[in-house]
C-alpha cells in the first residue's frame, strides 16, 4: 500500500517540483537530478515523510539543498563540450526568460516568488516554512514582483 501511495504522490508532483526547483536553481538538468534524489530520500522514509502536512514541501526542499550542496562540491566546474541533451524535452522559451529573471533576484525574493507563485502556497504557509514573519514574505513577493516587471520588461523593449 505504501509504495502506492509514494507512486501516486509522485506522479501528482514530479512535474510541480522540477519546475519550482528549476525557478529557484535556473538550471534544468541539475534540478532533475535534484528532485530525483529528494523523491528517492523520501521513497526511503516514506512513512514518515508521508505523515508531514506538505510532502512535496519536503521534497522541495531536500532537492534545493542537494543542488546547493552539489554546486559547493563542484566549485562550478566548468565543461569543455556542453552536454549531449539532443532528444531530451527542455523547457520552453517562455520558462527560460523566466527563470532568468528569477536567477538575477536577490535569493529570499526568488524563494518567496517561486513558493508562493509556482508552488502556490499562501503568504502564511512561506512564513512558517522558512521562519520568517508574514510582512517579510509580504515586503520580498512585493520587491520581487518590481524586479521581475523590470526585468522582463527590459527584455521585452531589448
Amino acid at each position: 500500500m505504501e509504495d502506492r501511495d509514494f507512486a501516486e504522490f509522485y506522479s501528482a508532483t514530479n512535474r510541480a517540483a522540477t519546475a519550482q526547483v528549476y525557478a529557484m536553481i535556473g538550471n534544468w538538468h541539475e534540478a532533475q537530478e535534484a528532485v530525483q534524489e529528494a523523491y528517492a530520500r523520501a521513497l526511503a522514509r516514506w512513512r514518515t515523510v508521508s505523515a508531514y502536512d506538505d510532502p512535496l514541501a519536503w521534497v522541495r526542499t531536500v532537492a534545493y539543498r542537494v543542488s546547493v550542496s552539489r554546486w559547493r562540491k563542484a566549485k562550478r566546474i566548468v565543461f569543455s563540450s556542453p552536454p549531449d541533451t539532443e532528444g531530451l524535452p527542455g523547457p520552453m522559451e517562455n520558462h527560460v526568460a523566466l527563470v532568468a529573471g528569477l536567477q538575477r533576484l536577490p535569493a529570499a525574493q526568488r524563494e518567496a516568488l517561486v513558493l508562493h507563485y509556482l508552488a502556490d502556497l499562501p503568504v502564511a504557509q512561506i512564513a512558517a516554512q522558512l521562519g520568517v514573519p508574514e510582512g517579510t514574505i509580504k515586503a520580498r513577493l512585493s520587491r520581487g514582483r518590481s524586479a521581475m516587471a523590470l526585468l522582463l520588461g527590459d527584455e521585452d523593449r531589448g
